[in-house]
Formats: structure tokens, sequence, C-alpha cells
């Protein structure tokens, strides 16, 4: 019989699933979902499932190596991690000495979920070091600044309520894709009948099984989100005790979206005026409604503004009440941890700085490599993320990452476009095969996961790197000694009643643990008397920072891009693939190589099915696959992402047509506010 084991999935997800995995003879044999767990309940997405594929995959980096060829070349030889440690060392120190420690920049984002080997050791050594700090922004800073700008906290609507919803809203949410385990809530809603609406520009697996699909232009969601508020406001549906009760500004909210008739919604949207005015009515006085907005939504100009109009619907007809009601779009802050405990940002006041380090917003990275100075970059410490692969404006990018001058070190599993460009590549851990601490994004349980499978090769987690190289800088710190479990305490010393009382012996012994959000068996209701985290304790409408201008990049912005560019392009979450972590498989390469256009503009250009098509901008191109459908509406192309570049016929992915332009809120990337021309490749 094999032992069975107990691990935690680590991947970006909202669910972070607990898994069990079958040993023999040391080896993992079969890798499955834990029935115990009371929301991912026993199943896996289809990428998790294989796995093991990915464990024992003979690409796996095994060995430290150095780099023999030019950089981007991918040519390397095996080292000693004794000389790989103390490369890194030496050019560090000379660095920081020559150009000062700022020029040192590490690079890092959700590779693992892990908050030890996603931002622990490696927090404490950059800090210590006084490198630049790195503003981790590409991929929910301005959904979550909108989130927070309206509600004051990251909270939101447990996934096991939604199975109580009466109206349950995917925006931006391609739930089935990348958020599996709500479904089967939602399925249950569904069978004692709940409807199913999505709104979103493209029509993926949930849209083709909602009841109704709500295309939208790219970037216009606020637009939206105003002209359900002007029926709701209009027509007196709003629910105006709890308006009175616990929101301030309804007047002025009243007043802009006054400014946003159906006729008009209709005109910034697509959305038909007369589905305007059945959603808003069916969303008022349907109890309950839960919303399940998304990143997708906050991916473009004025995202963050997006996001927080959109978490005020709730507030606005009271849902907030009700099992059920509500909104979700991250649950993270209510893992109220230690994390200032565990990354020790004091450190830097006796790094050389002796002050707080510069700041480098991450998805400017092309900018920060090419441009940035006082100082510039001179080395580059990459981990738990692929930018040659998935920052925006890929070749600024690429041509930074190919500065002679760049010393890169980059932390991996398998040899990546990034991975290609390093001088020093150190071979890492996946998640079954070291101890760390996981929150969620989806849910509000807290797990423990232990190694379940020995490390290969001459594999290290990212704590042990990041401690090894601190004793090889001569750094004589007691934190850089500590233990795993040592870190793990210091993140549960937290005063906060959601985390006081949460040990790690429990954590041992139940492998996940529901934090104290609200009384045993009851549900977690965090804005049904209020209790919003703003200075008031009310949700403050500000509606003045809610005015909708189209994005830059859309089909309604710049008249000069338009004529040159006349397509938006969306680069959505491929089904199978987790950004660029799947992109050596070959179902995600297939799915990663096409092109999703409508008829109506495939047909003028002379595309169908199968060609090779070019798509472009004033930033770069890529070549894809075309495949003509309805999933995309006239005037919108979808590529989805993130395909590695080195399996690509040119050598890039539709970030090369991506800019770095910044979202409205929280500095995030625009990747979804693009405008492109396709044009048929010549045989």
């Amino acid at each position: 019989m094999p032992e069975v084991r107990h691990s935690v999935c680590a991947l970006d997800c909202p669910d972070t699933c607990s898994l069990l995995v079958n040993v023999d003879g040391g080896k993992g044999s079969h890798l499955r979902g834990d029935p115990t767990h009371p929301i991912t309940r026993g199943f896996l997405c289809g990428k998790v499932a294989r796995y093991l594929e990915r464990e024992y995959s003979p690409e796996r980096l095994l060995y430290p190596q150095k780099r023999i060829g030019s950089k981007g070349a991918g040519k390397f030889e095996r080292i000693s991690w004794d000389e790989a440690l103390g490369t890194i060392a030496v050019r560090l120190k000379s660095i920081s000495a020559d150009h000062g420690s700022e020029a040192i920049l590490p690079y890092s984002y959700a590779g693992t979920m892990g908050l030890l080997n996603g931002g622990g050791m490696d927090r404490r050594f950059f800090h210590r070091l006084g490198a630049s700090r790195l503003d981790r922004t590409i991929c929910s800073s301005a959904g979550g600044a909108g989130l927070a700008a309206m509600l004051g906290f990251k909270y939101g609507t447990e996934p096991e309520q939604f199975r109580h919803s009466k109206l349950i809203i995917a925006w931006g949410a391609n739930i089935l894709g990348n958020n599996v385990h709500l479904w089967p809530f939602i399925v249950d809603a569904r069978r004692n009948g709940a409807r199913l609406y999505t709104i979103d520009p493209v029509r993926n697996r949930t849209g083709r099984l909602s009841d109704k699909h709500f295309s939208i232009f790219p970037g216009s969601d606020l637009a939206l989100a105003l002209g359900l508020m002007h029926v709701i406001i209009g027509e007196n549906l709003h629910d105006a005790d709890y308006v009175a009760s616990y929101t301030e500004g309804f007047d002025a909210l009243k007043e802009l979206a006054a400014k946003y008739p159906p006729e008009r919604v209709e005109a910034l949207t697509g959305i038909d005026r007369a589905d305007v005015v059945s959603l808003a009515r069916e969303y008022a006085t349907t109890r309950p409604a839960v919303i399940r907005v998304n990143y997708g939504t906050q991916r473009s100009e004025r995202g963050g503004t997006a996001v927080r109009a959109i978490a005020a619907l709730p507030a606005l007809i009271g849902s907030w009440r009700e099992i059920g009601g509500g909104l979700q779009l991250s649950t993270s802050q209510s893992f109220r941890l230690n994390k200032e405990a565990l990354e020790m940002p004091e450190l830097q006041y006796v790094s050389p700085l002796r002050r707080e380090a510069r700041i480098v917003n991450m998805s400017e990275l092309g900018k920060a490599l090419t441009t940035l100075d006082h100082p510039a970059v001179k080395a580059m410490i990459v981990y738990n993320s692929n930018p040659a692969a998935i920052a925006p404006n890929q070749n600024l990018v690429l041509k930074g990452m190919r500065r002679e001058d760049l010393f890169t070190v980059v932390l991996e599993q398998f040899q990546t476009d990034t991975a290609d460009h390093a001088d020093i590549l150190l071979p890492v851990t996946t998640f079954l095969e070291h101890t760390d601490l996981y929150l969620a994004y989806g849910h509000y349980y807290l797990q423990l996961a232990r190694p379940a499978l020995p490390a290969p090769g001459e594999t290290k987690s990212n704590v042990d790197i990041f401690r090894l190289l601190a004793e090889r800088m001569g750094f004589e710190d007691q934190c850089f000694l500590d233990s795993e479990d040592d870190m793990i305490r210091t993140l549960l010393n937290s005063e906060h009643p959601f985390v006081k009382g949460i040990t790690i012996e429990q954590l041992e012994r139940e492998r996940s643990v529901r934090l104290n959000v609200s009384p045993e068996g009851q549900p977690f209701l965090p804005f049904a008397q209020g209790g919003f985290g703003t200075a008031s304790g009310k949700c403050n409408f500000h509606a003045e920072a809610l005015d909708y201008q189209p994005p830059t990049e859309s089909r309604l912005g710049a008249a000069e891009l338009r004529s040159k560019f006349p397509l938006e392009m969306i680069s959505a979450k491929s089904h199978d693939s987790m950004n660029s972590t799947f992109g050596n498989q070959s179902w995600t390469h297939r799915q990663t190589s096409v092109l999703l256009l409508n008829r109506a503009d495939a047909e003028p250009r002379g595309i169908t099915s199968g060609d090779r098509v070019r798509m472009f901008n004033a930033r770069g191109s890529c070549t894809l696959v075309a495949e003509v459908d309805g999933e995309v509406r006239s005037g919108v192309v979808c590529a989805p992402s993130v395909r590695w570049n080195k399996l690509s016929p040119d050598g890039l992915n539709v970030n090369a047509l991506t800019s770095d332009r910044l979202t409205d809120m929280g500095g995030g990337a625009t990747f979804y506010s693009c405008l492109v021309e396709v044009e048929k490749c010549g045989d």
C-alpha cells in the first residue's frame, strides 16, 4: 500500500487546494484532491491533476549552472553550489561597492503562493542587502486598491455561501478556468433556481454555460457599473435603509449616475440598453444576489476605479446583509498574519543604505532595465516569475535583459525564457518538496504543508538559497538562522482576532484551519452591519473619483491609434496553464498559439481558421494561428496567454504588443488596454 501524504497547491489561484499524494518507494504515484477540505473538496483542476508530470519531467533543472553563451542563448554548463554562491556573492558585493546597493533589483511574483518561499527569507535578504524594493503590481494591485478604496478591507463573500444565491454575476471572472472550486457551489445554487450571468469581452467556458452572457467592450466595466447605478437609483431600487445607515456620499453618487442613462452606456460598453435596464432591475430585486468579480476587470487604464465602482453595488442594494449576497474579489486581507515580522523591513536600516530603498514598479521592468539611473540596475535576481515572457512591453524588457553588463541570477524549476538570460541558474524545489504556510484569496482557510516528496538532484528551496546567500554575504543577523518552523511561528504571532490562537501544532493536526472570522458554524457577513475599514466605518462612494473615460488604447480612445490599429486585444488567461508555469507543456502551447477572431473581422482580412496570422502594433508583433468563432465580438481579438517566447516562430509572445502604461490605481499593468492590427501571413 502506498503512503498517503498531504500537501497544498502553491500556484497562483484563489482556491489553494488541499492535496493528497500517494508515495511508493519515495516517488509520487498519484496526486488528488483532499476530500476533507471544505472548499476544494477532493477534486483538482486539469493543470494540477497532471502536476506529477511536471514533478518528474526530464526537463527539470537539477544542478546549478553558469552561462557559457551569449545572453538569451540559453547555453550553460554545470557548476557546484559552492561556485554558484561564491560567484553571486562576489558580484553583488562588487556592484554594491561600485554603484550602490540599490543597483541590485529582486524580481518575483506568485510562482509560489507559499508565504515562506514566496516572501520570507528573500525579503530579509534584500532588505539587509539594501537592494531596490520591488513594487509587485503585475497581477492584482489595481483591483486590490479599488476594493480597499471602497470597502476599506479586502474581504468578500465566502465561496460556500454562493450555494444560497439566487443571482450570480461573474464579472470578468472565468470561474471554470481560474476558480474552478467555486463552480460546485454555483451548480448547487442553480439546482435551487439561481441564474448565472457573465460579463466579459470573451465568451469563455463559463460564459458558454451561463444563463446569459453580456459581451462588454474591453475596459468599459466602470461605465456599465455606473449605468446599473443609474437604473437602480433612478427607479428607487436601492436599499435606502442600508444606504442611510452604512454609506456616505449617496447624493453625489446619484448625481453622477444620472449622467449614465442606458443609451449612453450602450454606446460606451456595447451592451444593449434594454439589457442594461433588465440586468440592473434583476440585480436589485433578486435576493440574495452576489457578484464574483475577478482581476480581468482591472487590467485596463481605469481598471482600479472599475473595481471600486463594482464593489459599491452590494452596498447600494444592501446585499451585504444576506447569506449568499455581497461580492468576492479577494479574501486575502483576512489572513492577518505577522508579515512585517517575517519580512523584517527594519533590516534596511542596518544595510549600507541606512534608510528605506527606492521602489521599482515591476510592470515597468523594461524602463527599469534600460533608462533607470542613480543608480542604473546592474544586477537582477529573479525567482517565482518569468519576466521575459510575462512582463509588458516585451521587446524593451528583452533589450534590458540582454545587456552584457547586467548580472542576472535566476532561480527556476525549468529553463524558461528568463532562465535563458541568466548568468547563474539555480535549481529550486517544487511545492511538493518543501515546508510552507498558505493563505488563500478565494476562501478563509489557512494551511500548512510539509515536504511530500524528496527534492531531486541538488535542488534547494528559496528559503535555503537566500539563507545560504546571506551567509556568503557575511550577514550575521540571527534572523537568517531561522528555521521554517521559526518563520511560521513568527507569522502566527498576531494579535488580530481572525488569527489569534491558531498554532503550528493545530495546523499540523488539522491541515487546514478556518480563520476566526465568525463563530463556528455561522457564516461570515463582513459588512452586514457596516464595519467597513474606512475612517468613518462606512462605505464611502466617493463619486468624484468614479467618472469614466475610455482607455487611450480602445475603440473609443485615441483616434490616431485606432486608425492604425483598429482591434482591441485581450490576452486572457488560458484555461489549462497558470500564466507561464506550464508553458513547456504541449497542451498549454496549443492553447496559447491561437488568436480568436470574430468572423466580421476575419473575412475582410482574408483570414480563416487555421491560417497563420501576424498580430502587430507600434511596440511589436507575434505570429499565431487564427481561430474564427463566436467567442469574441467584432472589434475584439483574444490571444490566450502566456506562451513561452522560445516556442513561437518569431521568439515573441503577445506581451510584445502590450504596453507598460499603468492603471489608474495601484500602479498595475494595463494588459487589456491594447490596440492591434492583424494580417494573414504569406505562404
